[in-house]
C-alpha cells in the first residue's frame, strides 16, 4: 500500500456515478446528489474524469442525508459488478485460478478501493477478507459503517460475478453495534452477521479458492493484468510526496533543484523529504534518474531531437554522460534504441 492524499484526483468516477444513480432511482434530483462533490453531469459519465477520495466520501455523505432506504449502502454495493471496475474488474473476471485472482485483487485493490486498508487470510479452511477504513476528515460512526457495508456488499457482488451465483459467504463480522434491522442485513448477506467485533471481516469456505472461475481466460488475463500493473505504477508515480516531487523535477529536468531546494518548494524540510521519500521506497536521486530515463525514451521515440539536444534538455553535462546513463538504463545506446523503435 502507498500513500495517496485525500484530495489527489487519481480515481475513476465510477463509485460516485453508482451512488448518484441509486439516489436518482429514489427520485433525488441530480443537483442534490452531486452537492459539494464539485463535478458536472458530463464529468460524471466521462472515463477521463478523475476524482479524489474526499469527493467519493462526499457522495456517501449525500447518500446518508438524502436516501430513505435504510439498506442503501448494501443495495448500492450490490450494483458494483466487475464491469464497474474497468480494466481491474476485467482482470478479476478473466483469471483462471481463483486463488491467484484473490491474490491479484489484493495486490491491485488501490485501483478501486481508495478509502480502505485491505488484508486477506486463509486459515482453518476459512478464507477471510478484513478491511479497515482509513482516517479522513469528519469520519463519524455512521459514515464509517456505511463505507464498510458498501464495501462488503461490493465484495460479495464481485465474488458472485467471478465464481457464479452459487457463491456463498459463511460469516460477516462488523465492528458496529447491532442495528434494529440486523435480520434484514443477515438475509441480504445470506449468512450470519456478528456485531461489536474487533474487526470488519467477510469470510467464506476456503474450498472456493480451489474452484475454477466461471469466465476465466488466460490470454485476456495476461493482457489486462499487464495494463493494471501499468495503471498502478502510474498511480504510485503521481501521488504522495514522491508524486509531487516528480512534478517539480519534471518541469525542471534541464536544471533540477537540488534536494534542499526541492524540499523547500514542497514546503518540507530536507530531512522530512528524505524520510517521506524513503517511506515511499524511493529517493531524490532515484526520482531524477527515473524521470530522465522515461523522458529520454519519449524523446528518442517520438521526436527528431539529436542525442546532443536530448542530453542538454535532461541536464547532462555532455552527450557522453547521457549515452553512458542511457546504456545503463536500457542496455543499448540512444541511436540503437531509436533505430529499433522505428524499424
Amino acid at each position: 500500500m502507498f500513500e495517496i492524499g485525500p484530495d489527489e484526483k487519481v480515481y475513476s468516477v465510477f463509485k460516485i456515478g453508482k451512488i448518484v444513480d441509486c439516489l436518482k432511482a429514489e427520485g433525488v434530483p441530480l443537483h442534490a446528489a452531486l452537492e459539494d462533490i464539485r463535478i458536472s453531469e458530463a464529468e460524471l459519465t466521462s472515463p477521463q474524469t478523475r476524482v479524489s477520495a474526499n469527493q467519493i466520501v462526499q457522495s456517501y455523505r449525500n447518500a446518508l442525508k438524502l436516501s430513505r432506504n435504510p439498506n442503501f449502502a448494501f443495495d448500492a454495493g450490490s450494483e458494483f459488478h466487475v464491469s464497474t471496475f474497468g480494466i481491474y474488474g476485467l482482470a478479476l473476471l478473466s483469471g483462471i485460478d481463483f486463488r491467484k485472482t484473490v491474490a491479484f485483487g489484493l495486490e491491485y485493490y488501490q485501483l478501486a478501493a481508495p478509502l480502505l486498508a485491505v488484508t486477506f487470510e486463509e486459515r482453518n479452511a476459512t478464507a477471510t477478507w478484513c478491511i479497515t477504513v482509513l482516517p479522513f476528515k469528519s469520519l463519524d460512526t455512521e459514515l464509517h459503517n456505511f463505507i464498510v457495508e458498501l464495501q462488503f456488499s461490493a465484495l460479495l457482488c464481485v465474488h458472485r460475478d467471478v465464481m457464479g451465483p452459487d457463491f456463498r459467504l459463511s460469516q460477516v463480522q462488523l465492528t458496529s453495534q447491532r442495528p434494529s434491522s440486523d435480520a434484514r442485513l443477515a438475509e441480504k448477506f445470506g449468512c450470519e452477521v456478528l456485531y461489536d467485533q474487533p474487526q470488519n471481516s467477510l469470510s467464506y469456505q476456503a474450498e472456493w479458492l480451489d474452484k475454477k472461475p466461471v469466465l476465466g481466460n488466460s490470454v485476456t488475463y495476461a493482457q489486462v493484468a499487464r495494463i493494471c500493473d501499468q495503471l498502478l505504477t502510474e498511480m504510485k508515480q503521481n501521488t504522495g510526496v514522491a508524486g509531487r516531487a516528480r512534478q517539480v523535477l519534471l518541469a525542471n529536468l534541464e536544471s533540477p533543484p537540488d534536494a534542499d531546494a526541492l524540499a523547500g518548494e514542497l514546503g518540507l524540510s530536507a530531512r522530512t523529504l528524505r524520510r517521506r521519500l524513503q517511506e515511499e521506497n524511493t529517493s531524490y536521486r532515484e526520482l531524477i534518474d527515473d524521470l530522465r530515463e522515461q523522458t529520454a525514451i519519449r524523446y528518442l521515440r517520438d521526436t527528431r531531437l539529436t542525442v546532443e539536444n536530448i542530453a542538454f534538455l535532461l541536464g547532462f553535462s555532455d552527450p557522453a554522460a547521457f549515452r553512458y546513463a542511457f546504456k545503463r538504463w536500457t542496455k543499448t545506446t540512444p541511436n540503437e534504441f531509436r533505430t529499433s523503435v522505428r524499424a
